[in-house]
């Protein structure tokens, strides 16, 4: 396989930060008396924005939703998230290894939030410009198309000639529906066993474990 381009969710799939957030809101929820587990939040709200989020939680718990929520969740997340994010294991290796090809990220999360952990990682300099928030640069956040179709479109490739690598089932619709060629790396700390089986449900084309699998779909010699 050889893309034009290469577009990257980023929680999941260059941080290692959905699990860390499906811990947070899991605390937050249970401690507001909506019980969740770690493994519930992750399979209901990983992928999706924050208003997407909130109505989500609305929708499931209904008038049991307390309407401070949203500032409890992010008090949660907050303190969660200053105790340190990783990067995905062998991503680092990996992004240098295709720096040669145009780049992007396509998040449901915010660009500030986005290129302070990039800056963090030592990778912002990848993307330059090439950093999209679903909250920022569309209308309609994942699991609709519109912020990988946008990315293509600025990158200048027909997203059908791309590459999107993402993690979660909703992401990965949103990436499917744009027409490109969908890598569903299962390589976070979320993923448990049968997500493969998830993402292979919505469409993806390839299931990777590892960034070593990877580069070698890409025919790239990076190890794992």
């Amino acid at each position: 396989m050889k893309p034009a381009a290469i577009i990257f969710d980023f929680d999941g799939v260059i941080a290692d930060s959905e699990v860390v957030s499906a811990r947070a809101f899991s605390q937050a929820l249970t401690a507001v008396g909506l019980p969740t587990t770690p493994d519930e939040a992750a399979d209901r709200y990983t992928g999706l924005n924050r208003a997407d989020t909130l109505e989500a939680i609305a929708a499931h718990w209904g008038e049991r939703t307390p309407p401070d929520i949203a500032q409890r969740l992010n008090d949660h997340m907050t303190h969660a998230f200053s105790l340190g994010i990783e990067p995905i294991m062998g991503v680092i290796d990996f992004i240098g290894t295709v720096s040669h090809l145009p780049l992007a990220i396509g998040s449901s999360s915010t660009s500030a939030y986005i290129r302070g952990l990039l800056g963090q990682f030592g990778l912002e300099h990848h993307f330059g410009p090439h950093v999209y928030s679903g909250r920022e640069h569309v209308t309609r956040g994942k699991p609709h198309p519109d912020i990988y179709l946008h990315a293509a479109s600025v990158l200048g490739v027909d997203p059908r000639e791309a590459l999107i690598i993402e993690d979660s089932p909703v992401g990965a619709r949103a990436a499917v529906a744009a027409g490109a060629q969908v890598v569903g790396l299962c390589a976070g700390g979320h993923c448990r066993p049968g997500h493969d089986a998830r993402l292979r449900e919505v469409g993806v084309h390839h299931i990777a474990s590892s960034y070593g699998d990877v580069a070698r779909l890409l025919s790239f010699g990076v190890p794992d």
